[in-house]
C-alpha cells in the first residue's frame, strides 16, 4: 500500500500530534517531516498524494505494529473469537494517545472523493488483522470473515471516536457486543 521506512514511519509518528488538533495536511506533514529530522521540502515526494497518502502511511503503520504486537503475545494460542478481540483490542489501546489523530483520519477518509482510499485502508486493516490473528483460509471464509470484521471494527470505531475519552473499556465492551451477535448469526446459520 505505502512504501514504509524507518524515517517515514518516524515522520509518520511525529504527526500525529498535530493531526489531532490542526488536521491531516501539508502544513502537517511538513511539521511531521521536520519533527523527524527530515527536510519538509520533501513532503511532497514522501506523500505524493498529501493527506490522504499520510493518513494511508499512519495506517500501514498502525497495521505493522498490531501485527508486531500480536505476534510477541502470541494470540495464535487463544479461540478464534478471543483472537480478534485481543487484535482489535491492541489496535484500539495503540491508537488511544491519538485519538483526535484518528477522529480527523476518519473524516479525512470519509469524503467521497477519498473512498477508494478508504476501501484499501479498511481491507488492508482487516486482512492485517486477521492475519494477526493468524487466519489461513483460502476459501469463501477468508472473504466473508474480512467483510464481517470490516463491519464489526468500523462500528467499533464509529462508537469510540463518539467522544474524547481514550478509555478504550467501553469500546471493548461494545465490540463483545457485536462479536455475540455475529456468533449468535452464525448458530442461527448453521441451525437453519
Amino acid at each position: 500500500m505505502t512504501e514504509s521506512s524507518p524515517a517515514r514511519d518516524a515522520a509518520i509518528r511525529a504527526m500525529l500530534p498535530l493531526a489531532g488538533t490542526e488536521g491531516w495536511n501539508w502544513t502537517t506533514i511538513r511539521a511531521g517531516l521536520a519533527a523527524a529530522g527530515e527536510d519538509p521540502a520533501l513532503a511532497e515526494s514522501w506523500f505524493p498524494t498529501g493527506a490522504t497518502g499520510a493518513v494511508a502511511g499512519w495506517i500501514d503503520l498502525a497495521n505493522r505494529d498490531m501485527a508486531a504486537a500480536a505476534a510477541a503475545e502470541d494470540v495464535a494460542a487463544l479461540r478464534v473469537p478471543a483472537r480478534i478481540r485481543r487484535v482489535v483490542e491492541l489496535r484500539l489501546a495503540a491508537t488511544a494517545p491519538h485519538k483526535p489523530a484518528l477522529r480527523r483520519a476518519l473524516s479525512l477518509l470519509a469524503l467521497p472523493w477519498n473512498a477508494p482510499v478508504a476501501l484499501r485502508t479498511t481491507a488492508a486493516t482487516v486482512d492485517a488483522m486477521w492475519h494477526a490473528a493468524g487466519d489461513s483460509s483460502a476459501d469463501f471464509s477468508w472473504y466473508t470473515r474480512r467483510a464481517t470484521l470490516a463491519a464489526v471494527y468500523g462500528a467499533t470505531l464509529a462508537f469510540w471516536t463518539r467522544d474524547d475519552d481514550p478509555d478504550i473499556a467501553a469500546a471493548m465492551a461494545f465490540l463483545d457486543r457485536r462479536l455475540a451477535g455475529v456468533a449468535r448469526l452464525g448458530k442461527r446459520r448453521r441451525a437453519a
